[in-house]
């Protein structure tokens, strides 16, 4: 009995995005935080996004129900974006690693697709790979990437990783790429 507490235990501090309610103040709704919709439970497998994901995805059913609030409540920081606004996106690619289920994707990925559209990020520039609660994608590849948490976020410039958001935010989604995009820069 022992062992199996141990095993749970391990299992859930080892798995990436974490069930847990919003601090207050949060915008996200009851709905997220129940992983349900009407009509809708992300829990269940028929309604996962895997492998490539093409973003209008988000704007149907049932994944519009979380996208589009996230998305236009969103109001991301001023002087952040104002820093964004600043940095070369040319040479800037994104891999967003993310799981229709995951309670922590339902938030942070609508806030992302905020940031980028204020930011005129080129869409064609960012790549989003669905993956399973097991954290695995039918991609070749994907592998390689190392995803242990969702969503996880790789930004690379000129083709070399600069920085991961894994999960949650450490600042702000928005400050956070700034931080990544700028860390070697004078």
């Amino acid at each position: 009995m022992k062992t199996v507490i141990l095993v749970i235990i391990i299992a859930l501090i080892f798995t990436g995005c974490r069930i847990k309610r919003p601090a207050a103040g949060n915008s996200v709704s009851d709905a997220v935080r129940e992983n349900t919709y009407p009509g809708a439970k992300f829990s269940e497998q028929s309604t996962w996004l895997l492998g490539f994901i093409n973003p209008a995805q988000f704007t149907r059913p049932p994944h519009s129900e979380w996208y589009s609030g996230g998305f236009d409540q969103y109001i991301p920081d001023s002087t952040a974006m104002a820093k964004l606004l600043q940095i070369n996106r040319d040479d800037i690619t994104v891999t967003v690693v993310m799981g229709t289920w995951c309670p922590d994707s339902r938030r942070e990925v609508p806030r992302f697709m905020k940031i980028t559209d204020l930011w005129n990020f080129p869409a064609g520039n960012i790549t989003f790979i669905g993956v399973d609660n097991t954290k695995l994608a039918p991609v070749v590849g994907y592998d390689t990437l190392d995803i242990e948490r969702v969503p996880t976020f790789i930004f690379l410039k000129n083709k070399v990783e600069a920085g991961r958001i894994i999960e949650n935010p450490e600042t702000s989604l928005e400050q956070d790429i700034v931080n990544i995009l700028t860390r070697n820069e004078k």
